[in-house]
């Protein structure tokens, strides 16, 4: 029996699939990885939509046990940059007036305060869920004209996907909220949660 067990990967192929998960402390290690340049690279905040794009790439690159070097995450995050930082800013501009309702909501202010509120943060996790389904969909290729205009579609299409990645931004947040360094492994989480829900949907 543990012997069938574990050829069973085999079995199913997902060793031919995705070589690079063979070893799991490796993909661990990796996950931890991709947290670290996405961090590092979001610190404009502007830039995050590219550094996630970036960081997709890279751990589907090294899933198919492809070249992953930090080079070639570079090179997409330089890619992804310009446009993205219109992605970026539209993200942060939404999310500063939502989150000013949030805060005012909870201080009394406004009227329906309960109502705003929860509406501040439901618009909170669409507009980040739109900009995660959107840097999954960037490639160097078609840009993100193209990963915007066909995001509405993908999350229609797999509400599943969609909820998985919700919990996944949820998780992120809540767990940043209690001690920021967890900000790393959280963002290296959301990334790799992101590149298995596309795949779950191929």
């Amino acid at each position: 029996m543990p012997r069938a067990h574990r050829r069973k990967p085999e079995i199913d192929g997902s060793l031919l699939r995705w070589p690079g998960a063979v070893n799991r402390f490796a993909l661990f290690g990796e996950v931890m990885w991709v947290g670290i340049l996405v961090v590092a690279c979001s610190l404009p905040l502007v830039t995050t939509p590219a550094a996630l794009a970036a960081g997709i790439r890279h751990l589907r690159r090294h899933l198919q046990a492809e070249a992953s070097g930090v080079g070639l995450f570079l090179a997409d995050l330089r890619r992804a940059i310009p446009a993205g930082l219109v992605v970026g800013g539209a993200a942060l501009a939404v999310s500063a007036v939502l989150l000013w309702d949030i805060l005012l909501a909870a201080g009394g202010t406004l009227p329906g305060g309960p109502l705003v509120g929860t509406v501040g943060i439901v618009g909170l996790i669409v507009v980040w869920l739109a900009v995660l389904v959107a840097a999954a969909g960037w490639s160097p290729e078609h840009g993100w004209r193209a990963a915007v205009r066909v995001m509405p579609a993908w999350i229609r299409a797999d509400a599943v996907g969609s909820a998985y990645l919700i919990v996944a931004l949820v998780l992120t947040a809540v767990i940043t909220w209690q001690l920021l360094p967890l900000l790393i492994p959280g963002l290296g989480c959301l990334v790799f949660a992101t590149v298995a829900v596309g795949e779950r949907r191929r």
